[in-house]
């Protein structure tokens, strides 16, 4: 069976969930964490010629998936292309990647400064899963990892944001009724 998760309800997921968890969407500038107000999520796309970007998209909890689905082959075709806008390079809030359909099944990302945060997701693998029941069964599942400014929050909130996160994603459907 495969399975896929698209990268539009990743994106969409960690943008709601930082809702709750803004001490991940910022920067670390002057000595201190300025919080941002939008969530302009980074996403690292990778150049046909080499090499890799990771742009923003602007203010996706304000966007429906249908949207964020436009904006981002939008992104992807201009990244790809080398027309840009500056302020889609710079001004990131936290980064996505994923690197699921490249046979990755975990990321461990590294921070672009000045943003705190990085969200890593591998490929959507079936593995043995237990039940309620004590019971075992294949289950398709999806390494979600947090890299984090430990200036700005720590373990204990990573762990509670990645929790926060596997929750919207065990619905991906109810996504779009959830966004703002």
């Amino acid at each position: 069976m495969r399975i896929t998760l698209k990268i539009t309800g990743i994106i969409l997921a960690v943008a709601l969930a930082l809702a709750d968890f803004p001490d991940f969407n910022g920067f670390w500038q002057d000595g201190a964490f300025r919080h941002a107000d939008g969530v302009h999520i980074g996403v690292a796309i990778s150049l046909r010629q080499g090499g890799l970007v990771a742009p923003a998209i602007h203010d996706v909890h304000e966007l429906s998936l249908t949207e964020l689905m436009k904006s981002l082959s939008d992104l992807v075709k201009r990244a790809r292309a080398g027309s840009l806008r500056s302020s889609e390079m710079s001004d990131p809030t936290i980064t996505v990647t994923n690197l699921g359909d490249q046979g990755v099944d975990e990321v461990f990302g590294i921070i672009y400064p000045p943003q705190v945060a990085l969200v890593g997701f591998g490929r959507v693998a079936e593995r043995p899963w237990g039940d309620a029941e004590g019971g075992l069964k294949a289950l398709p599942v999806v390494t979600a990892t947090l890299a984090a400014d430990h200036r700005v929050s720590d373990g204990h909130r990573g762990a509670l944001f990645l929790r926060e996160l596997a929750e919207l994603l065990q619905h991906p459907e109810e996504l779009e009724g959830l966004e703002k």
